[in-house]
């Protein structure tokens, strides 16, 4: 199983950008999926999540900037990134949920990806 994240980059505020996740190895519509970020000297944070069915789950600070997706037939997860803010400066990470078909919301996570780099700076 493998997870690679790319689509990073450095953009000013209020930009764009989209990332991606492709997995292989397994059906990405099998498990869930969470997008993640972890800013230097911070923890670790959840950002959203793409349940089999569908659902989706995002952090209140997304506030609705970002919008996650999945494309099965490429076997990859998207996370759309708008308005984009200094604080949203970080390492982003894709994972895949533990338990084939249980939602993310009540799973842990086994595989993660190496990482995508975000900078938004003016």
């Amino acid at each position: 199983v493998q997870l690679r994240e790319s689509g990073g980059g450095s953009v000013h505020p209020g930009g764009s950008l989209r990332l991606s996740c492709a997995v292989r190895g397994y059906r990405v519509s099998d498990n869930c999926i969470g997008w993640f970020r972890q800013a230097p000297g911070k923890q670790r944070e959840g950002i959203a999540t793409f349940d089999n069915d569908g659902t989706t789950t995002y952090a209140d600070f997304v506030e609705g900037r970002f919008t996650i997706s999945q494309d099965s037939a490429k076997n990859t997860v998207y996370l759309q990134m708008n308005s984009l803010k200094p604080e949203d400066t970080a390492m982003y990470y894709c994972a895949r949920g533990a338990t084939t078909w249980r939602s993310c919301l009540s799973s842990t996570y086994d595989y993660w990806g190496q990482g995508t780099q975000v900078t938004v700076s003016s």
